[in-house]
C-alpha cells in the first residue's frame, strides 16, 4: 500500500506518542538511540509497526 505523507507522518507520531507512554520497542536497536521518533521511524522503514489503516472509500 503507498502511504501520503499524512498518513506516514500520523502513524509515526502515533507510534512514537506509544513508545514515549511506555510500550515495548519491536526491533532490537542500538542503546544509544532514545528519541522515540527515531526508533518509531526506524520500526517504520521495516515494516514492523503494528498499526493498520482503513481508509473510507
Amino acid at each position: 500500500m503507498i502511504l501520503t505523507k499524512f498518513e506516514k507522518a500520523r502513524i509515526i507520531g502515533a507510534r512514537a506518542l506509544q513508545i514515549a507512554m511506555g510500550a515495548p520497542v519491536i526491533i532490537d536497536i542500538s542503546p544509544d538511540i532514545i528519541d522515540p521518533i527515531d526508533i518509531a521511524m526506524i520500526e517504520f522503514e521495516n515494516n514492523v509497526i503494528p498499526i493498520t489503516i482503513k481508509r473510507n472509500q
